[in-house]
């Protein structure tokens, strides 16, 4: 009897051993089935390493950005298209993270827990996807970067889509430049970075949007006061610069002319405290979603800063650091009566059988909030911006609203060239983010781009 009892413990503990084992493993399944089935190595999705068969992804207009055939990856005709969309559509390789190819994956080979690419077998491909962008707008806004590295992105403030999102450098899928140029030549430095969404960047004077926001918040008569400026800010711990020598100015002349000494001196009146909850209410320091895809987190730090550093921080510069996507939705907010949406890039994922399975616009994420009052001065000192200095006529027909950014960087490099803006027409609510790293000014660099661009998302008029 004691060897048969000791038998059934060894049966009932290897029973046990065995549904512990089971459980684990449909746990490690359900989590990275997907990601085992999309092995570079399972020669279903794959050839010689790269993706061969997927579904299609197209752009908001039915263009077919890529699509596979004959067991190959085809992309547009276009060249210029081609290198515009490279980070939104993504490499054969899956190194660009960011690209739909490589974080829809499961989506593009029809991979399910429950059927495994039993619909890739069936079909030959998995879900087609259609993206929110117009990729006649992305080459624009690769063809006005001219060479120059970093980023533009265009959204809709009333519904979330994204319509534009180019980084720079890129290279043509087609005709991809070899490990070792990629690795080594200084034009393709950062290649596989999506900067829209994982650049940061110091932001210069489009700083001064959140500044001024923390102004209209806490300041009572901030809209009264005067400042003179002389070229710089003298401070107990040190200096400010300023770009001129602006006399005496208001407030909406101060954001205007973008002037340093003025906008120092509000920073060191509001202080540390009340700067840094303004930017945390606008979002700094979170991680906002586009799909499936996730930006990086805006900084900013002023713990220990003497009164010159948080002057500078108050102008865009010291240690603050800003994400594209970030700061496009804060335009949004500020155009959109103070909610700016959180883009969205798929816009729909319609499997094999026709059946639309996802649409982006259902599923809307945090983006970020300001008062509606704070968000209609906002808008009313932008616009006055491009009225009264930056000119209409830049941006014809398009009633814009907008702040540039010259961004000092390190030493013996060009500052970068930053607009931050949005147009106010009812048919065309559009806001855009224009980065161009080591430009120059952004007057003179980043608002052609801007303009450019708008224009062709205007029907070209």
């Amino acid at each position: 009897m004691k060897n048969i009892a000791k038998r059934a413990g060894v049966l009932y503990a290897l029973a046990a051993a065995f549904i512990v084992g089971l459980v684990i493993l449909t746990a490690q399944f359900a989590v990275n089935g997907g990601a085992w089935s999309s092995n570079r190595f399972n020669r279903h999705i794959y050839t010689r390493g790269q993706i061969a068969s997927a579904g299609a992804i197209t752009d908001r207009n039915g263009e077919v950005l890529a699509k596979s055939d004959g067991g190959k990856r085809l992309y547009h005709e276009s060249r210029a298209v081609r290198k515009a969309t490279l980070h939104a559509v993504g490499d054969t390789e899956g190194f660009i993270s960011t690209g739909i190819q490589s974080a829809y994956r499961q989506e593009l080979t029809g991979y399910s827990f429950l059927n495994g690419i039993y619909t890739l077998k069936k079909y030959g491909r998995g879900s087609d996807i259609r993206l929110t962008l117009d990729a006649n707008a992305c080459a624009a806004a690769y063809n006005a970067l001219d060479g120059r590295k970093g980023t533009v992105g265009v959204y809709n403030y009333k519904t979330g889509e994204l319509l534009c999102m180019v980084s720079a450098p890129s290279y043509d899928v087609n005709n991809k430049p070899s490990a070792m140029a990629l690795a080594s030549q200084e034009k393709y430095e950062g290649v596989y970075l999506n900067r829209f969404l994982s650049g940061l960047y110091t932001p210069g004077s489009t700083f001064k949007v959140v500044t001024a926001a923390a102004a209209l918040e806490n300041i009572g008569d901030i809209t009264t006061r005067s400042f003179v400026c002389d070229g710089k800010l003298e401070l107990p711990s040190g200096t400010i610069i300023c770009s001129a020598v602006h006399g005496k100015l208001n407030f909406e002349k101060a954001f205007n002319r973008s002037c340093n000494s003025a906008f120092a001196q509000i920073a060191v009146e509001l202080g540390s405290q009340r700067l840094t909850q303004e930017t945390v209410s606008l979002g700094f320091g979170e991680s906002f979603s586009v799909g499936a895809l996730a930006t990086a987190k805006s900084r900013f730090n002023v713990s220990g800063a003497d009164e010159a550093q948080l002057g500078w921080a108050g102008v865009g510069q010291h240690t603050t650091l800003v994400n594209p996507c970030h700061m496009l939705m804060i335009a949004g907010a500020v155009a959109n009566g103070g909610e700016g949406l959180a883009p969205y890039l798929v816009d729909t994922i319609t499997n094999p059988s026709g059946i639309v399975t996802y649409k982006g616009s259902l599923f809307k994420e945090k983006g970020v909030s300001m008062p509606a009052e704070t968000a209609s001065r906002l808008s009313g000192l932008m616009r006055s911006n491009v009225e009264n200095y930056y000119s209409d006529s830049r941006f014809p027909g398009l009633r814009m609203c907008g702040k540039t950014g010259t961004a000092e960087v390190e030493k013996g490099k060009q500052p970068h060239a930053w607009f931050l803006g949005f147009s106010q027409r009812d048919d065309l609510p559009l806001a855009i983010v224009v980065v161009v790293e080591n430009g120059g000014s952004g007057n003179s660099e980043a608002i052609p781009v801007a303009a450019r661009v708008m224009k062709a998302l205007d029907g070209g008029r």
